[in-house]
C-alpha cells in the first residue's frame, strides 16, 4: 500500500522538468489534476493520497509555479503540450480530467485535441463561458482588447502577497475564511516570487484571453460530445460568477453538481467532501 501513497517525481518533457505528484496504482482509472493560480500541486496533496486507493492521480506542477522548469514564451497551448507529453510518458491513454481555474485551458485543450481520451470532467470552479466574469474582469478584458502597459499594469494588479492572499479569502465569509490556513498563501507567495516566475504569470493573464477566444469552439465540443462530468462548485467565488454554473449545466444537461458552502479554492474548506464525490464518480464510470 505505502507504494501507492503519493510521491513527488520529476520527468523530461521536451527537455523541461515537470514536477509531478504521482499517487496510486497505475491499473485503476487516472485522475488528471491541474492547479490554477496562484498554487502548484501542492494544493493536490491531500486530494492525492484520498484517491490513491481507487485512482492513478497524476498532478503536475505547471512552469511558473511550484518545482517545474520556466519556459520560454509560456501559454496555455504549450502546457497542454508537456501535460500530454507527461500522459505519453506515464503510459496513460485515457484520463478524469480536473477542470479547475488556469487548468481549465489546459485541461480543455487536452480535451478537444482527443476526445477519446476523456473518461470524464470534473469541474471545479472553472470558466469555460463568458458568463462567468462579474465585474473584477474589467481591467482583464480591456487588457485583452487594448494591451498597452497601463492597461497591463491593472490586469496584473494581483500579482503581489496582498494579491496571492486574496485569492484565498478575499470577500469570503469569515467562518469559512478561518478554516484556510495562512501557511498556503505565504507558500504560493515564497514559489512565485522566485525570478522569472511573475513574469510567467503576467503571461498567462494576456494568454487567457486567447481562451477566451475559444469559448464556443469549447461549447461545441461540450454539446456534441456530452463527456462524463461532475461538478464541484464552492459557491463563494469572488472570480468567477455562479451563472457559470448554469451554462455549464446548459451545455451538459446530464452533469452531477454539487455547490458547496466553500470558495474558490473549495480543497481549503472541503477536501474531504471532494475527494469522496471524485472517487465515487470515478468509480461509477
Amino acid at each position: 500500500m505505502n507504494a501507492h501513497l503519493a510521491r513527488r517525481d520529476r520527468f523530461d518533457i521536451d527537455g523541461c522538468g515537470v514536477s509531478t505528484i504521482v499517487a496510486g496504482d497505475r491499473r485503476n482509472p487516472a485522475v488528471l489534476l491541474l492547479h490554477g493560480f496562484p498554487n502548484s500541486a501542492r494544493t493536490f496533496e491531500r486530494l492525492a493520497t484520498h484517491l490513491s486507493d481507487t485512482c492513478f492521480v497524476i498532478a503536475p506542477d505547471m512552469p511558473g509555479s511550484g518545482a517545474t522548469d520556466l519556459i520560454a514564451e509560456p501559454s496555455f497551448t504549450r502546457f497542454a503540450d508537456l501535460v500530454e507529453g507527461l500522459l505519453e510518458k506515464l503510459g496513460v491513454a485515457s484520463v478524469f480530467l480536473y477542470v479547475h481555474d488556469y487548468g481549465a485551458p489546459v485541461a480543455l485543450d487536452l480535451a478537444m485535441r482527443d476526445p477519446r481520451r476523456v473518461r470524464g470532467l470534473i469541474v471545479q470552479n472553472a470558466n469555460a463561458h463568458a458568463t462567468g466574469w462579474g465585474p473584477a474582469w474589467k481591467d482583464t478584458i480591456d487588457y485583452w482588447h487594448a494591451p498597452s502597459k497601463e492597461n497591463e499594469k491593472a490586469a496584473t494588479a494581483h500579482l503581489t502577497f496582498e494579491g496571492v492572499c486574496y485569492q484565498y479569502i478575499g470577500d469570503i465569509p469569515e467562518d469559512i475564511a478561518a478554516r484556510i490556513s495562512p501557511d498556503d498563501w505565504d507558500e504560493d507567495w515564497r514559489m512565485l516570487s522566485r525570478p522569472g516566475h511573475l513574469d510567467v504569470q503576467r503571461a498567462l493573464v494576456k494568454d487567457y484571453g486567447n481562451y477566451a477566444a475559444r469559448f464556443d469552439d469549447i461549447s461545441r465540443y461540450l454539446r456534441e460530445h456530452q463527456p462524463p462530468a461532475l461538478m464541484l462548485w464552492g459557491r463563494h467565488d469572488s472570480f468567477f460568477d455562479c451563472a457559470e454554473i448554469v451554462s455549464w449545466l446548459q451545455d451538459l444537461p446530464r452533469m452531477e453538481a454539487h455547490v458547496l458552502d466553500g470558495p474558490h479554492l473549495l480543497l481549503e474548506t472541503h477536501g474531504e467532501r471532494c475527494a469522496a464525490l471524485i472517487a465515487d464518480f470515478v468509480t461509477r464510470t
